[in-house]
């Protein structure tokens, strides 16, 4: 069913294009098999994307759309398929009393019109419960708040959702919150709601530069490269500037939900997450350059680069397929992350050693590990890679600190029989024991969907062990195996010492069986049975 959704690694890299080919096979067998036949796998899906809770969430609400539409179609008998598609269908078409029956914006506009108190009350507490359980947003929703900005403070909180936090955050910020739903909030732009509810919970607007970075956001002046960008993406149902505050609202308050789409641009991606993440205000900034200036300017070990003076990216064609935010911001920081690697020709190692520091922040740790050999493509270094990444990563061997920072990493992805696929930007977000006392490594995957199977027992979970809305995870020694670089404080005293052996050679054996097999050094190649295939590199990650 992962057919219906957004293509993995695996297939980006070995199909290519040639991966829309099995969505557009599965809504093909759809239409002459019957829905019927596949709606209870669609529905399971569906949740579990959802539980993930990313930004783009367009495919989502179309097979929404056309489960609904089966639901209402008398020639189509699911008879006892579909349970929980009720949900889905009524958190986008009639959460509440009022639009039960689906009646349209404007009969429910003037529906409004006529509520008392109550009835508004019952309405927001309705949406909001609907919103927080799928996080998905009906375009009634939006139509209720913007309604609710004549009712009071009150309401407006219930409608969104808020606990204690984010009501402190809305009363704080009362104009600023009325006025990017007034410019941002329309039923064409209704995941705006959900942005904005999650970014007032996460408190970041007392963050002395975000409010006033809010208040430029709105009135930005979008260039006309920008403009036609997002009015060929989105339509024209509502302004570009509109689609652009959406954006930014949910980039905000789901930093982990940015997706990259089918493009390699998993680096981008990744720094676009880890700033609304962790620099919120950074992130501001760089949507109004690229948004108002048609141009980004980074420093790379002192020296300016241009997003216009750096002829080419990663990607070789201009990604459509994004949120709004990534598809003004994201061609101007791949063409500056390809800059930087160019920058690096000649150098000894792997360029994100120096890359990676200058692209994503300074929390990003200077001191570096990798265990492949550029030059050769072959393991090196892989026990004391092992042993130095548990000391400073797992909280037995750290003192137990918690990570602060998330942290730029790169894994060997590979597919559900252990192959190498290709190199992968991920961002290590802590380490922490799950439900059943497992220690785990919660990361953040730039991919609209981070449930993968990367073989020989190491499946990426995404709900069900203590992760958050976003997370994917990996037992800690299974997460190990895939890893490739990291970064660290080199200034941070550890004891590689207390590692033990044990645990070392159990990252070794998931390595040994998966992407390194064919990567073993001349010494362990010759006991290593059938491995003698050539694989290029490391490389710049190319998503």
């Amino acid at each position: 069913m992962a057919a219906v959704l957004a293509p993995s690694e695996a297939e980006r890299e070995t199909q290519g294009r040639l991966a829309t080919i099995p969505r557009k096979l599965f809504q093909h067998l759809a239409e002459r098999i019957g829905y019927e036949h596949i709606v209870d796998r669609l529905i399971d899906e569906i949740w579990r994307i959802l539980k993930q809770r990313p930004i783009q969430v367009d495919s989502i609400k179309q097979m929404i759309t056309q489960i609904a539409l089966c639901q209402a179609n008398p020639e189509i008998d699911l008879g006892a398929s579909g349970q929980g598609a009720d949900r889905l269908v009524s958190s986008l078409y009639g959460p509440t009393q009022a639009c039960r029956e689906d009646p349209g914006v404007d009969v429910y506009r003037e529906r409004l019109e006529h509520m008392d108190q109550a009835a508004l009350q019952a309405e927001s507490t309705g949406f909001a419960r609907a919103m927080h359980d799928t996080g998905l947003v009906s375009p009634y929703h939006a139509v209720l708040l913007r309604h609710l900005l004549e009712e009071g403070d009150h309401l407006l909180s219930e409608a969104l959702g808020l606990s204690s936090t984010g009501r402190d955050c809305l009363l704080c910020y009362r104009e600023l919150v009325q006025a990017l739903i007034r410019g941002g909030v329309y039923p064409a732009t209704a995941q705006a709601v959900y942005g904005l509810a999650l970014m007032l919970e996460r408190g970041i607007l007392y963050q002395p530069p975000v409010a006033p970075a809010m208040w430029r956001q709105l009135n930005l002046p979008l260039s006309e490269w920008a403009q036609s960008r997002l009015t060929l993406a989105y339509g024209d149902t509502v302004s570009p500037r509109a689609r652009l505050i959406e954006g930014v609202l949910c980039m905000l308050g789901l930093p982990l939900g940015v997706g990259q789409g089918n493009n390699p641009t998993c680096q981008s991606a990744r720094a676009l997450s880890m700033w609304a993440y962790n620099d919120p205000d950074y992130l501001l900034q760089m949507v109004a350059w690229a948004a108002r200036d048609d141009e980004i300017i980074m420093h790379f070990e002192g020296q300016a680069i241009s997003s216009m003076a750096s002829l080419t990216g990663v990607a070789t064609q201009l990604p459509i397929d994004l949120d709004p935010v990534s598809l003004i911001v994201v061609p101007h920081l791949d063409r500056i992350y390809a800059e930087m690697g160019r920058r690096c020709i000649g150098r000894e190692g792997d360029p994100h050693r120096w890359v990676n520091p200058e692209f994503h922040g300074w929390w990003s740790g200077r001191g570096f590990r990798i265990n492949v050999d550029v030059a050769t493509g072959q393991l090196s270094d892989v026990d004391d890679f092992i042993r130095h990444f548990f000391a400073y990563y797992h909280p037995y061997y750290n003192g137990n600190q918690p990570l602060i920072h998330p942290q730029p990493a790169g894994i060997a992805v590979t597919d559900s029989a252990a192959r190498f696929i290709g190199w992968h930007a991920i961002t290590i977000l802590r380490a922490s024991l799950d439900p059943s006392d497992v220690m785990r490594i919660y990361f953040y995957n730039p991919n609209n969907d981070s449930g993968q199977d990367w073989g020989d027992g190491v499946i990426v979970s995404t709900s069900g062990n203590g992760e958050r809305f976003g997370e994917a995870s990996l037992p800690f020694e299974r997460f190990a195996s895939r890893l490739y670089i990291y970064h660290y404080d080199p200034l941070e005293r550890v004891d590689i010492a207390d590692v033990t052996s044990e645990e070392v050679e159990n990252v070794k054996h998931y390595l040994h069986r998966s992407w390194g097999a064919a990567r073993l050094p001349p010494t362990e190649l010759q006991a290593d049975q059938g491995s003698n295939s050539t694989l290029p590199n490391a490389p710049i990650d190319k998503g």
